[in-house]
């Protein structure tokens, strides 16, 4: 399956790209499965994708939590919590 992945803010910065096409993994299912699944990449994206920091997610554009499921061409995105002044 093949998914679209973009990345904003301070996680792009971090990463070091805005967006990639990723064929994933029969195992890989949900949103949260994407996360752990890109992590095994280690270096930043280990550190940026890390379970305990704050990061928010969305598929097709929706703000999700880490078990929705994906679907193939889905588009997943992570951000980092928006701060307002």
């Amino acid at each position: 399956m093949n998914i679209q992945l973009r990345f904003f803010a301070s996680v792009r910065e971090s990463l070091g790209t805005s967006q990639e096409t990723l064929a994933v993994p029969e195992q890989v299912k949900t949103v949260g499965d994407v996360r752990a699944f890109l992590r095994e990449r280690g270096g930043a994206w280990q550190e940026v994708l890390a379970d305990g920091r704050a990061l928010r997610m969305a598929c097709n554009q929706q703000m999700t939590g880490p078990e929705t499921r994906i679907t193939d061409g889905c588009e997943v995105a992570f951000f980092p919590p928006v701060t307002g002044g």
